[in-house]
């Protein structure tokens, strides 16, 4: 799909190669742009036989190394070159950053002024919190999500997922998709500003004007016993989401449970005698029994599956979406039809291979 779009990477850690291996995985060359000490993601966490690790493994497939130093005046002729000949670049510097060392969207346009030019920051690039650092737990708090993700006391949950910085990238993807089509019609480059915060803030649009009528935070999914988490007899975890009522009927049926089914909208709480019998009935049963019972009951019913367990799932393996090569199992960034989406000849680029 994106066969014969060249693309100047300048990012490091996770939301800018995310974004790049989501075009990469569409045939998009993606040039990383690397300093002598590569990206920090090389050696984050772990590492392979004293190689790079899982980290900058599972988000470089596909990719090429250049290590260049951009205040070295050879090094930015090159880096010039490149950009003159590229479709589109991507960088994730603090802003201002790109502009001090002379590869910003207006210098960079004197180049190419086709070019489709991103620039991914925390806060976007002209706010009053533009220059403070943040990571994702940052992001995540300053975009109002993270007050969503609580437990039953209220308090915020960390999560074990890279939301923000993962949003980040699909979100940058997103807009240089954007930006090729608009360049394709006008023949002129663009500028685009992806503020990770706002890409997570964008995600509260329904709760910020369901707050705005009703003064409710937390409002938009509670939906009563018919839509909850409930603990199953071995200590695991199903979701039920049987909010029409011809699903909330097959589930009661299905645990001839028929005197529940007025009360499907009740709150899930402790004081709630009818979430009480819930409670009950999912714990009457193993994670394996509800799991066949989700299959055989239209009702909404899915089990909580660990990392572990996605692999073996037959509708994963039936699109192929999880694959292992290169000693390590990789996920897609989308589903390919008939394909392997792991066509690339190498796993990861080599720090400054293709220099």
């Amino acid at each position: 799909m994106l066969s014969g779009i060249k693309i100047i990477d300048f990012t490091r850690y996770f939301p800018g190669p995310v974004a790049t291996l989501r075009l990469a995985e569409r045939g998009a060359e993606v040039i990383k742009i690397e300093d002598r000490a590569g990206d920090p993601a090389r050696t984050m966490f772990d590492t392979i036989n004293g190689e790079e690790g899982c980290v900058f493994r599972s988000q470089s497939r596909g990719k090429k190394s250049v290590v260049l130093d951009l205040k070295q005046k050879e090094d930015y002729q090159k880096v010039a070159e490149l950009i003159a000949d590229a479709d589109v670049v991507i960088e994730s510097f603090r802003p201002g950053v790109a502009k001090r060392l002379g590869i910003d969207y207006e210098t960079m346009l004197r180049i190419n002024p086709s070019l489709v030019y991103l620039s991914l920051s925390g806060f976007g690039q002209n706010t009053s919190i533009s220059s403070l650092g943040g990571h994702d737990l940052n992001y995540m708090a300053y975009s109002g999500v993270l007050a969503q993700l609580t437990d039953e006391e209220g308090r915020p949950i960390k999560p074990k997922l890279a939301l923000a910085d993962l949003l980040g990238g699909v979100v940058s993807s997103e807009e240089i998709l954007a930006g090729l089509v608009q360049r394709e019609r006008t023949g002129k480059g663009v500028y685009l500003d992806v503020s990770i915060t706002e890409s997570m803030m964008a995600l509260l649009g329904i709760h910020v004007s369901h707050y705005s009528v009703t003064g409710e935070e937390h409002g938009i999914n509670d939906h009563g016993i018919a839509y909850s988490i409930y603990e199953t007899k071995d200590g695991r975890y199903m979701t039920l989401g049987a909010l029409e009522e011809k699903f909330w009927k097959n589930f009661c049926q299905g645990v001839d449970r028929m005197e529940l089914l007025p009360w499907q909208g009740t709150a899930p709480e402790a004081g709630n005698p009818y979430y009480q019998e819930m409670v009950k009935v999912f714990k009457s049963k193993t994670f394996k029994e509800w799991a066949e019972f989700s299959r055989q009951v239209d009702c909404c019913l899915a089990p909580v599956l660990a990392v572990s367990e996605l692999k073996e799932q037959q509708f994963v393996k039936e699109r192929n979406f999880i694959e292992h090569k290169w000693g390590m199992d990789y996920v897609a960034t989308h589903y390919r039809q008939g394909k392997s989406f792991l066509d690339f000849a190498a796993p990861y680029p080599k720090l400054g291979e293709h220099s």
